[in-house]
C-alpha cells in the first residue's frame, strides 16, 4: 500500500461580499507585489548609485501591469492561442488563472525599460532591483498554485505525493511546493548573499544574468517532476513547453552575467 500525504484541500476563495470574491490567487499577487516593492526600497537605500525610493514607489505601478499584461498575454500565446482566439471574451477572466511567468518576465522587462527611459535612470541597476523582489512573487505564486490544486506534479510514489482534486486518483508530486523553493526561496537566498556579501551591485547587470540563469535552471529541473499541460503534452525531444521557453533564459542569463562581470566600470 502506497502511503502519501493528504492533500490539504482549501476553498480557493477566501471570502466573499456579495459578488465580489476574494481568492488566494489574487492576494498571493498582491502580497508578492507589496513585498516585493518593500524590498526594492530596502535595496534602493544602500545603493546611492542607482533608483531613489520615490522611484521605487513609483514603479510599482508599472511592474503591477507588467506583471498581469505579459502573464495573461505570455500564457494565451505561448500555452492556448486556438482556446482565446475561439473564446476572445475569456482573456479578461483572470480569475480562472491562466498565467504564464515567461509572458510575465516580458511584460516586467519592457516596464523596466520603458520605465527607466522616462525617468532617465540606469536601466541595469533598476533591473537588477527588480529581479531580487520577483522572486518573492514567484515564492507566493507557486504557493497560490498548490491552494488552488494547479500544475501538480506527475504520478508518484514517494512518501510526499498528493493525490490532487483534479488529477485523478493516482498520487503526485506537489511540483508547485518544488517551484516554490527553487524558484522563490532559494534563488532569493542566492541573490540576497550575492547583494550582501559580494561586490555584485557595483556589476550593473550581474544580478539580473543570476536570476535568468537560476531561474531557467531551476524551471527546467522541476519540469522533470511536473505534469506538461495536456493540451501540449511533450514537445520536442521530450522537452516541455516549460523548459523550451527556459533554455534561451539561461543562455540570456549566462551570457548577461559574464558580460556584466567583465564589463569595465
Amino acid at each position: 500500500m502506497i502511503l502519501s500525504i493528504a492533500y490539504p484541500e482549501i476553498d480557493p476563495i477566501i471570502f466573499e461580499i456579495g459578488p465580489l470574491a476574494v481568492r488566494w490567487y489574487a492576494l498571493a499577487y498582491i502580497v508578492g507585489l507589496l513585498l516585493g516593492w518593500r524590498y526594492m526600497r530596502y535595496l534602493a537605500a544602500r545603493d546611492p548609485a542607482g533608483p531613489d525610493g520615490q522611484a521605487v514607489d513609483d514603479f510599482l505601478v508599472w511592474a503591477t501591469v507588467g506583471v498581469v499584461l505579459g502573464g495573461r498575454l505570455g500564457y494565451i500565446l505561448f500555452y492556448q492561442p486556438g482556446v482565446y482566439l475561439a473564446n476572445p471574451e475569456q482573456i479578461l477572466f483572470l480569475w480562472r488563472g491562466g498565467m504564464s511567468f515567461h509572458g510575465g518576465a516580458l511584460g516586467v522587462i519592457a516596464a523596466t525599460y520603458f520605465f527607466a527611459r522616462r525617468r532617465r535612470l540606469p536601466i541595469l541597476r533598476l533591473g537588477d532591483l527588480v529581479v531580487c523582489a520577483v522572486t518573492i512573487g514567484l515564492f507566493f505564486g507557486r504557493i497560490a498554485n498548490f491552494v488552488n490544486g494547479e500544475l501538480y506534479g506527475r504520478p508518484s510514489d514517494v512518501s510526499w505525493a498528493m493525490a490532487f482534486p483534479t488529477g485523478g486518483p493516482a498520487t503526485r508530486h506537489p511540483s508547485q511546493l518544488y517551484e516554490a523553493a527553487l524558484e522563490g526561496l532559494v534563488l532569493f537566498l542566492v541573490l540576497f548573499a550575492l547583494v550582501r556579501f559580494t561586490r555584485a551591485r557595483e556589476r550593473p547587470g550581474f544580478l539580473i544574468g543570476v536570476f535568468f540563469a537560476g531561474y531557467g535552471l531551476a524551471r527546467i529541473a522541476v519540469e522533470f517532476f511536473r505534469e506538461p499541460d495536456t493540451h501540449l503534452g511533450f514537445l520536442v525531444a521530450g522537452a516541455t513547453m516549460g523548459q523550451l521557453l527556459s533554455l534561451p533564459m539561461v543562455a540570456g542569463g549566462l551570457a548577461l552575467a559574464v558580460w556584466a562581470r567583465r564589463r569595465r566600470m
